[in-house]
């Protein structure tokens, strides 16, 4: 979606709340916190900025023309961002390690090794993988 991997998780994110339906787990951390903050912060656009464009549309793809149009950034920032999300979690930070695992074990995934970021971790957490 514009060359951001995240951005198609926060607009359904977005039309979820929007509509009431945004589960309880994603309450805490919605539109200021975790990715979506980091998008936000890395397309240069706030978070009421952006939930208002997507409450004004009607399809993701208005909302993908929006971000072409207001959101300048290169093809190698957008990479950067895509390679940090991915890649969230990995790496010899030992507090980012505590909390993915803190966060497998709540949600009973504590024995999956094979979760070594936090997308791998929410693709588990919502049955995708």
């Amino acid at each position: 979606m514009s060359g951001w991997n995240y951005l198609p998780r926060f607009v359904d994110k977005i039309r979820l709340h929007l509509a009431g339906k945004l589960h309880a787990d994603y309450q805490e951390n919605f539109a200021h916190k975790g990715f979506d903050a980091k998008w936000c912060g890395a397309a240069g656009v706030t978070s009421e900025q952006f939930i208002t464009v997507v409450k004004g549309s009607i399809t993701d793809g208005e909302v993908c023309d929006w971000v072409a149009k207001n959101v300048k950034k290169s093809v190698e920032e957008k990479a950067a961002f895509n390679r940090a999300v991915l890649d969230y979690g990995r790496g010899d930070d030992p507090a980012l390690k505590a909390r993915l695992q803190m966060r497998k074990e709540q949600s009973g995934l504590g024995h999956r090794d094979d979760l070594q970021c936090f997308v791998d971790y929410i693709d588990a957490d919502e049955k995708r993988i």
